[in-house]
């Protein structure tokens, strides 16, 4: 594989050849899975991807902040995020934590 990111055209060989299907399906496969992750963050406000973390819908509330140009205050009103959050397993597999 390239060095650097994986691309998703590369993401979605990879795919085609460990799971013995093709490109094609592959590509169905992922674009899928996103709808569904979208969909369901949308509706549920959580969405699991085991082993790999979640997606979760959630709340800010409004606050004072300041423009960095004037020091001004200004008021950022309440808005709602997504957050990805990475599951331990993911986490500990890629940096692994410190041995006691």
């Amino acid at each position: 594989m390239a060095a650097g990111r994986m691309t998703q055209t590369q993401l979605v060989r990879h795919l085609a050849d460990k799971c013995e299907t093709n490109n094609k399906v592959a590509r169905s496969f992922l674009d899928e899975l996103a709808k569904v992750a979208l969909g369901e963050t949308k509706k549920n406000g959580v969405f699991v991807l085991p082993g790999i973390g979640r997606l979760v819908k959630a709340n800010r509330k409004a606050r004072i902040g300041r423009n960095p140009a004037t020091g001004e205050a200004i008021k950022i009103p309440a808005k709602t995020v997504v957050k990805f959050r990475v599951a331990k397993a993911a986490k500990d597999s890629i940096v692994p934590g410190k041995k006691k």
